[in-house]
């Protein structure tokens, strides 16, 4: 069984489509959550600037019960430094690990948009290199009859690459946007851990 070129040329630009509709979940479902955890690194910050005023020689926040990393990964690290007895190594540590886990949170899904990325333009020639063979055979079985029926083919075999360029910018805008955001969070995180340690 032989697979068409015009049959590949249509399963690239379904692909491309399908890569614009993955990223379009991607890039909004990573904002909710960015949104949604720089409230929370709000309400961290304000946490620790309420226990530094209150008793600048130990810093420990006290934080209202939430279910996300930052809240967790702060109560995780505001436990074991308070119970005492910890060695410095430990908290350390302690504190290696939590970021690690924070920022594998964070940044998760991004990878997506990467691939998205690089894929689509190499997808969108691909289509347009087949839509061109497609055009070409269609040529040879019938002769050079109606030169604009070329130039449709062509024309069409170039959607393709712009299509692949198109959702490349889209998600390379998403992932850059989304990247610098997850940066921030991170980098309050690590504020937050050096703020808090005693």
């Amino acid at each position: 069984m032989s697979i068409s070129q015009e049959t590949l040329h249509a399963a690239s630009i379904n692909l491309l489509y399908a890569g614009v509709v993955l990223l379009t979940f991607v890039i909004i479902e990573r904002f909710v959550y960015y949104v949604h955890l720089s409230m929370r690194s709000r309400s961290i910050a304000k946490a620790i600037a309420a226990a530094v005023s209150a008793d600048s020689a130990r810093p420990l926040p006290q934080l209202a019960a939430a279910s996300d990393v930052l809240t967790m990964s702060m109560q995780e690290y505001v436990s074991v430094q308070s119970k005492g007895g910890v060695s410095r190594e430990r908290i350390e540590d302690l504190s290696s690990a939590l970021f690690l886990r924070v920022d594998s949170k964070v940044n998760r899904g991004l990878w997506i948009l990467d691939t998205i990325v690089t894929a689509a333009p190499l997808l969108g020639l691909l289509g347009t290199i087949l839509g061109i063979m497609d055009t070409f055979h269609a040529l040879s079985a019938g002769g050079i009859s109606d030169p604009g029926a070329v130039s449709r083919g062509i024309g069409s075999a170039l959607f393709a690459t712009a299509i692949g360029i198109g959702t490349a910018l889209y998600g390379l805008i998403g992932h850059n946007v989304l990247h610098r955001l997850g940066e921030r969070l991170t980098d309050d995180f690590k504020s937050f851990l050096l703020e808090t340690t005693v």
